[in-house]
C-alpha cells in the first residue's frame, strides 16, 4: 500500500535552526544546546536507518500504531532555556540612545523615560531609575485623571477665576430664581385625547379652560366639556344641522359659557343647569372671536364689527367698527379697562371701554392679526403675531404708544399666552413647521421648543393654576402640556381681610 519504504529526513533544516538560536544564547546555555543537539542528530540517524516493512504492516496492523507513535515523539522542540536572557540582549542592541531621541519639551521626555524603565522592570526584573521613583500610580484606572495635579499647573489668575466660578455655581444652585429659569420641560405631552371634527380654520376659536378646570372644545355643531378634576367627558349642547359653533368663551367665574355661531348669534348657557339661558343678536356674519370680562362680552365677526354685550340688561352697548375685514382676535387688558383687536386687514387696535373709535392703531403687521396677548407683570405691555405672510412677534407699550422689540418666527403665529406665574409666553405656529414655543421675556431666548402636533397649532388654552396648557391643531388632537412652574406660595397674597383665592 505504502509507495515509499524509506524515510529520508534532511538534517541540515534542523542544524539551521539550532546554529539560529545557540548563536542568541549565552556561553552559560551554549553547553546544554550542544548536548541537545548530539542527542537529536543520534536520534535522526536512526530514525534514517529504520525501514518501513509492507508486510509486516499488513500482518501486525497493531506495529503500525507503534511507529506512527514514535514518529510524533520526534518533533523538533525549541529551546526555551534562554529567551528571557536573550531578549535583554537584545533589547540592549535596540537601546534608543536618550541624547538625540528624547530631546524634546515639557513632560513628553520623561514620560517616554519612565515607561521604558518600567518596561525593563517588567521583562528583566530591573530596578528603576532615579529619575522616575516618584512615578505613582494611583489607580489601576487608565484614564486617570489628577484634577489636584492639573489645579497646581494652572496660572494663579486662572485658578482664581476657576474659584470664583464654582462658588457662583454653588450659590446660584440654591437660589430659587435660577431654578425658575434653569428649569427643565418635558417635551412630550402629558396626555392626548382625540378631538374629531375640530375645524382647521385659522380665524376661528374653539377651545377655552375655565377657572372651575372645566375645558371646553367645539367639534362642528356640538360642544363638549372635559374635567380636569375627574377625567370625564360631558356633550354639553349640540345644533345638530342647524348651527355650527365658531368660537366660545368662559366668563370669569367659571359658570357661564358664550358660544359663537356661523350665523351670527351668541349663545349663553349655564354650566351647572346644562342649559341655554339667553340669546344675543346683533352680528349678520359668524362670530369668530369672543373675550369675557366681567358682566361685559366682546364679540368679533366676519361682518368687520365688533359689539359690547351688557349681560345684566342682556342687551348691545356698544358698536366698534374698525377693520375692514373680519376681527379674529380680540383679548382684554388684566385691568380690564381695554381690549386689542386683530383683524385680516392686518391692523392691531386698541379700544378703551366706553369710546367708539380706537385709542392705538398698530399697522406693523404684513398679515392677518389672530395672536394677541396682554401680559399680566408689566403693565400696558400687548404683544400680536401675524399670519403667514408675516411670521413675527411684535411688543407695544400702549401707554406711549412705540414699538419695543420684534422677532421673526419664521412660521405662522397663531396664538400668543404669557404665563402667570414667571416673565415667559408661550406661542403656536402653523405653516410650515407647527411648532410651539416657549420664549423669555424680554431677553425673547428660547426656552423650548415642543413639537408634537402634525398640522397647524390653531388653538390654545392655559389650565387656571397656569402650569399647563393645551393645544388643539388640524390633526384633530388635543395635547396637554406641562411647562410653567408653581407660583410659590410666598408670592400669593393673603392676609385676614383678603381670600386666598378670588374669584
Amino acid at each position: 500500500m505504502l509507495q515509499q519504504k524509506n524515510a529520508e529526513i534532511d538534517v541540515s533544516q534542523f542544524e539551521d535552526k539550532l546554529l539560529y538560536i545557540s548563536s542568541k544564547c549565552n556561553k552559560e546555555n551554549a553547553l546544554n544546546t550542544q548536548i541537545k543537539q548530539n542527542d537529536m542528530n543520534e536520534q535522526l540517524k536512526n530514525l534514517n536507518t529504520f525501514e518501513f516493512n509492507e508486510a509486516n504492516i499488513e500482518e501486525k496492523p497493531k506495529d503500525k500504531q507503534i511507529v506512527t507513535l514514535q514518529a510524533k515523539t520526534c518533533r523538533y522542540i525549541p529551546l526555551r532555556s534562554g529567551i528571557k536572557q536573550s531578549l535583554f540582549e537584545d533589547y540592549q542592541y535596540r537601546q534608543i540612545d536618550e541624547n538625540t531621541e528624547l530631546k524634546k519639551k515639557g513632560d513628553l521626555q520623561i514620560d517616554q523615560l519612565g515607561f521604558k524603565e518600567i518596561y525593563k522592570y517588567q521583562l528583566f526584573d530591573q530596578q528603576l531609575d532615579n529619575q522616575i521613583h516618584n512615578f505613582n500610580w494611583k489607580s489601576n484606572n487608565l484614564f486617570h485623571y489628577d484634577i489636584k495635579k492639573q489645579k497646581k499647573q494652572l496660572n494663579s489668575s486662572l485658578l482664581l477665576t476657576y474659584n470664583n466660578l464654582m462658588e457662583l455655581q454653588e450659590s446660584l444652585q440654591n437660589d430659587s430664581n435660577y431654578k425658575q429659569h434653569h428649569r427643565k420641560i418635558n417635551i412630550n405631552p402629558i396626555k392626548v385625547l382625540d378631538a374629531p371634527q375640530l375645524q382647521d380654520d385659522f380665524y376661528l376659536n374653539l377651545i377655552d379652560w375655565s377657572s372651575q378646570n372645566i375645558l371646553s372644545v367645539a367639534l362642528q355643531s356640538s360642544v363638549y366639556l372635559w374635567s380636569a378634576i375627574n377625567n370625564k367627558v360631558t356633550k354639553f349642547c349640540d345644533f345638530r344641522n342647524t348651527d355650527i359653533v365658531c368660537s366660545l368663551t368662559w366668563a370669569p367665574q367659571g359658570n357661564q359659557l358664550a358660544i359663537g355661531t356661523e350665523s351670527g348669534s351668541i349663545q349663553i348657557y349655564d354650566q351647572q343647569k346644562m342649559k341655554r339661558i339667553s340669546i344675543l343678536q346683533g352680528h349678520t356674519s359668524r362670530v369668530g372671536s369672543l373675550a369675557w370680562a366681567g358682566q361685559t362680552l366682546c364679540s368679533g365677526s366676519k361682518d368687520k364689527s365688533i359689539q359690547l354685550y351688557d349681560l345684566r340688561q342682556q342687551k348691545i352697548i356698544g358698536k366698534l367698527e374698525g377693520h375692514k375685514q373680519e376681527v379674529c382676535g380680540l383679548k382684554w387688558s388684566p385691568d380690564e379697562y381695554q381690549f386689542a383687536s386683530g383683524g385680516n386687514d392686518n391692523k392691531l387696535l386698541v379700544w378703551r371701554l366706553g369710546s367708539q373709535v380706537p385709542i392705538i392703531k398698530f399697522n406693523q403687521h404684513q398679515a392677518a392679526v389672530k395672536a394677541i396677548a396682554w401680559s399680566p407683570h408689566k403693565h400696558g405691555l400687548l404683544c400680536s403675531g401675524g399670519g403667514t405672510a408675516d411670521r413675527a412677534i411684535r411688543f407695544f407699550n400702549t401707554s406711549t404708544t412705540e414699538q419695543l422689540d420684534w422677532i421673526d418666527t419664521g412660521s405662522q403665529v397663531c396664538n400668543l399666552l404669557f404665563s402667570k406665574t414667571i416673565n415667559e409666553f408661550i406661542s403656536t405656529h402653523g405653516y410650515s413647521m407647527n411648532q410651539i414655543i416657549c420664549w423669555k421675556y424680554p431677553t425673547l431666548e428660547k426656552v423650548s421648543t415642543l413639537i408634537g402636533h402634525t398640522s397647524r397649532v390653531l388653538f390654545l388654552a392655559m389650565s387656571p393654576d397656569g402650569e399647563t396648557i393645551v393645544t388643539g391643531a388640524g390633526d384633530e388632537t388635543l395635547r396637554f402640556w406641562n411647562i410653567f412652574p408653581k407660583k410659590e406660595e410666598s408670592q400669593l397674597s393673603q392676609t385676614l381681610l383678603i381670600p386666598s383665592k378670588i374669584r
